[in-house]
C-alpha cells in the first residue's frame, strides 16, 4: 500500500461518528495519505476504521496502535483482512504491546515480556484460519517498536515499524536496524507556535500523559535523556527533542529531518495552541499540507 509521505495521527474517540467522518474527509481533501487512530479505553479502532474508510475514497486508515491484549490474534487477523478487502487495500494494521500500567492497572490483565508477547501474537495471527473473501493483496502489519529487539522483530516478522514520541536521531537508529526496505512510519507531535516559552508550555500537558509509562521512559533514556528531564511535564531539552514547535518552516525542518534519517512516512499529531486541549488544530494541518504541496504531489 502507498501510505503517502505524510499522515495525521489523532485521537478521534471524543468526536461523534458523523463529525469524525467529516474530519476524515477534510484530512483526505488536504492530501494526507494516511489517518492514524489509537486505542486506549474508547472506541474499538478496527470498528471505527471501518466507518472512516466507508466515508472516504482515497485516505488510508491505520491503527496506531491496536492493543494486542484487547483481542485474540485470530480475531485481529480477521478484522485486518476484512477491512483490507472492504476498502480496496486502504487499511494498515499497527499493533503494540501497550504498557504495563494500562494492561494490568486499567484492564486487569497480565502483562508479558514485550518482545516475546508480540512475537507469539504475530505467530498466532499467521496460523489462524480465515475463510472470508480475501483482499486483493495481503494486508500489511507494522508494530510499535522503540528498542532494538522490537525493531528487529518488526524487520523480521512485519512490514515495518511505527515508532511513537521519538526524534530524528531515533529514526536514524531504527532505519539502521530495519534495513532499507521495511516501512518506518514515525509519529511527530507539532506545535504551531513560534514563541519558545508558549510552545513548551503547550507541549507539557501532552507530554505528562506519557511521562509515567515505562516503555517510553526507557526509550527516552536510550535517546540520551535523563530521568530529571521527565519531571514537571518535561525539561526544555526533553520538549525540544520530542516535539516540533515554531513556525511552519521550522516544523517542516523537523519533519524533513525524519525523512533524511530514513522515515518512509511521518504522521503528525498537532497540539492545539488555542487552549482547546485535544481539539484537532486545522491551521496546523493546512499549513503543513501547503508547505509540502500534498495535493500537488498526489501523495494520498
Amino acid at each position: 500500500m502507498n501510505t503517502g509521505k505524510l499522515g495525521v495521527w489523532y485521537f478521534f474517540d471524543g468526536l461523534p461518528a458523523p463529525v469524525a467522518a467529516d474530519a476524515a474527509k477534510r484530512i483526505e481533501a488536504l492530501g494526507y495519505g494516511t489517518l492514524w487512530i489509537p486505542e486506549t479505553v474508547g472506541r474499538d479502532p478496527l470498528v471505527h476504521a471501518a466507518w472512516l474508510l466507508a466515508n472516504t475514497t482515497k485516505l488510508n486508515l491505520a491503527t496506531g496502535i491496536a492493543n494486542i491484549y484487547h483481542r485474540e490474534p485470530g480475531v485481529t487477523m480477521a478484522g485486518q483482512k476484512t477491512l483490507a478487502e472492504q476498502s480496496g487495500g486502504r487499511f494498515l494494521l499497527g499493533l503494540g504491546v501497550s504498557h504495563k500500567p494500562m494492561v494490568e492497572g486499567v484492564r486487569g490483565l497480565e502483562y508479558g515480556p514485550p518482545v516475546a508477547s508480540m512475537r507469539k501474537y504475530l505467530e498466532g495471527m499467521a496460523t489462524a484460519p480465515y475463510n472470508g473473501a480475501a483482499p486483493a493483496e495481503e494486508p500489511k502489519t507494522v508494530i510499535a517498536a522503540l528498542g532494538p529487539k522490537m525493531l528487529e522483530l518488526a524487520r523480521d516478522k512485519c512490514a515495518g515499524a511505527h515508532p511513537y514520541f521519538t526524534s530524528p536521531d531515533h529514526t536514524a537508529m531504527a532505519r539502521e536496524i530495519l534495513g532499507p526496505e521495511p516501512m518506518l512510519c514515525v509519529e511527530q507531535k507539532i506545535v504551531l507556535e513560534p514563541d519558545a516559552d508558549k510552545a513548551r508550555a503547550l507541549a507539557r500537558p501532552v507530554a505528562s500523559i506519557y511521562a509515567g509509562l515505562p516503555n517510553y521512559r526507557n526509550n527516552w533514556l536510550r535517546m540520551g535523556l535523563e530521568e530529571s528531564d521527565f519531571e514537571n511535564g518535561g525539561s526544555d531539552k526533553f520538549i525540544d527533542t520530542t516535539f516540533a514547535w515554531g513556525n511552519v518552516s521550522k516544523i517542516s525542518e523537523r519533519i524533513k529531518a525524519h525523512f533524511d534519517a530514513g522515515a518512509s512516512h511521518v504522521c503528525i499529531q498537532p497540539v492545539n495552541p488555542n487552549g482547546q486541549f485535544g481539539a484537532l488544530h486545522w491551521e496546523s494541518l493546512e499549513a503543513i499540507a501547503s508547505e509540502f504541496n500534498l495535493q500537488g504531489d498526489g501523495q494520498s
